[in-house]
């Protein structure tokens, strides 16, 4: 290796650690996680307002009535806006958690995977059944 060379080596040794970090960070992703978190919780304030109050005005009701309230076009597409917020909220804060709380490659992968299928599947087998009571089937 020539002088030049060993000189390179010593001078990025003693540099700043922020300087050799450079370009190393994020990847510009964490606003628009953190804005988008914010989001989903904002929403769900409200639809979770109306989630009790419907479910507390069809509390004693038999079968029936319970799924024509379900049914009502304004109630479905809520009931749907509920379930898509609560489920990609849900994941958005599970997988900080993950990303901060798990050090190990492997498992941190396998937990970020498991966790956006489990979502995915929740979330479709609740809008079927909310597509399924709406539309009469």
């Amino acid at each position: 290796m020539s002088a030049n060379g060993q000189q390179h080596d010593v001078r990025s040794q003693l540099r700043n650690p922020l300087k050799r970090a450079r370009g190393l960070g994020s990847a510009q992703s964490g606003v628009g996680h953190w804005w988008t978190q914010r989001v989903t919780a904002t929403a769900l304030v409200f639809l979770s307002i109306w989630f009790v109050v419907t479910v507390l005005g069809a509390l004693h009701s038999d079968y029936a009535t319970a799924r024509s309230i379900i049914a009502k076009p304004w109630n479905a597409l809520l009931m749907v806006a509920f379930v898509l917020a609560m489920c990609w909220h849900a994941v958005l804060g599970l997988q900080v958690v993950i990303e901060d709380y798990v050090h190990t490659r492997w498992k941190e992968v396998a937990l970020l995977v498991l966790v956006k299928f489990i979502a995915v599947l929740g979330t479709l087998a609740t809008l079927m059944a909310v597509l399924r009571v709406a539309l009469g089937a």
